[in-house]
């Protein structure tokens, strides 16, 4: 009984939890971010490559 109620009360493991999720949406953030970056880049390239070769 006293591990139990010692493992309810232990908020670390919670802590380590909200963390990665934080971590996580933070990626996720991240990584939308440079594929609509990089959808802009390769348009951009493409266009200067086209008056450069024209």
């Amino acid at each position: 009984m006293k591990f139990i109620n010692k493992m309810l009360r232990d908020e670390q493991g919670a802590t380590a939890i909200e963390y990665g999720l934080i971590a996580a949406l933070i990626a996720v953030a991240a990584i939308t971010a440079m594929q609509g970056l990089g959808n802009q880049l390769s348009d951009t390239f493409s266009e200067v490559s086209t008056e450069m070769a024209g």
